[in-house]
């Protein structure tokens, strides 16, 4: 099969260009591989050469972001694209949810690679895909392991606030509360804490882990210092600060590290290693990228295959905010 090589900064991507229609499903069953018209075969590299030119703090939103994204389907109705949509008036969607308001950016992002694939081969690439691939993609670009990501999804008609806030886990939540939401999504622990390694890269904003850093104990001192300064005891509640304090700008096991030297910025992030369960795996990951990459990789393909719409259900949208 031919190929198509892009070069990010970082590396270079191998892309199977699959330049006829093949419909292939894979081992659950229900993932395809579509890439159909002669003017298809660019569809990684388009998505590849968007982010090629964005900056790298747009970069870092969308590989936590993607992460978010799919996370947020696990309850609604899984990978496929509902968080995209715009309100309407049947519908108030996902995106001025709790849990997504000043953490979901990235949005014109996604606009940019939907008109471009539309103009080269209209109504073929969801924005399921695109959203699917752009994680990929993101993650290479600042440093990661790649993974193979199925083509074939389908965009849904609707999307749920509602549904958002309840379903995503909360980073105030505790290690028994967090295996058990994940579990119910058919997550293991570990690969719970495969995914949560993607806030290596991303913000949280103050309102997010005020509580932890003004009243919790389990954290390093000089670590709470730092970011009250940037996180008052009062106010300023969209005040950012990164995930990962150390190495922002990469997507590496900074974040693991952080973890065992307990300067995990949310609740939730630092339960993972608090003396419980998963305190062997994080130090696994903290000293050891290479594993922590392949289980990121592997996890990230179980999410994308995640209860998708294929087939004759939902639809591919032609513009991501809004239903056809």
């Amino acid at each position: 099969m031919n190929q198509v090589v892009a070069a990010t900064s970082q590396k270079t991507i191998a892309y199977d260009a699959m330049p006829t229609l093949k419909v292939e499903p894979q081992e659950e069953g229900f993932m395809i591989k579509v890439l159909s018209q002669r003017s298809c075969r660019g569809l990684l590299v388009f998505i590849l050469e968007a982010f090629e030119e964005l900056g790298l703090d747009v970069l870092q939103a969308r590989v936590s972001c993607e992460d978010h994204f799919c996370l947020e389907a696990l309850g609604i109705k899984g990978c496929d694209a509902s968080v995209l949509l715009d309100d309407t008036s049947s519908f108030t969607g996902e995106k001025t949810a709790a849990a997504n308001v000043n953490s979901l950016r990235g949005f014109d992002v996604i606009d940019d690679i939907k008109t471009k694939l539309e103009t080269a081969c209209p109504g073929i690439v969801s924005c399921a895909d695109i959203l699917a691939v752009a994680a990929r993609d993101s993650v290479v670009a600042l440093g990661g392991q790649s993974w193979s990501v199925g083509l074939g999804r389908r965009d849904s008609t609707t999307a749920s606030k509602d549904a958002a806030t309840t379903d995503i886990p909360s980073p105030l939540m505790d290690l028994s509360d967090l295996i058990s939401a994940f579990s119910t999504k058919g997550f293991t622990t570990q690969e719970m804490v495969a995914l949560t390694g993607a806030h290596t890269i991303g913000q949280a904003r103050c309102q997010l882990f005020r509580g932890r850093i003004y009243n919790e104990t389990n954290i390093d001192s000089d670590f709470a210092t730092s970011v009250k300064s940037k996180c008052p005891s009062s106010g300023g509640d969209s005040n950012l600060t990164s995930l990962d304090v150390t190495t922002n700008e990469l997507f590496d096991n900074a974040y693991f590290k952080n973890l065992v030297n307990k300067k995990g910025l949310l609740h939730s992030d630092q339960q993972l290693f608090s003396g419980g369960s998963t305190d062997s795996q994080v130090t696994t990951y903290s000293t050891s990228p290479s594993t922590f990459y392949a289980d990121f990789s592997t996890v990230m393909v179980k999410m994308g295959n995640l209860s998708i719409l294929t087939g004759q259900s939902g639809q591919i949208r032609t513009n991501c905010r809004n239903v056809n």
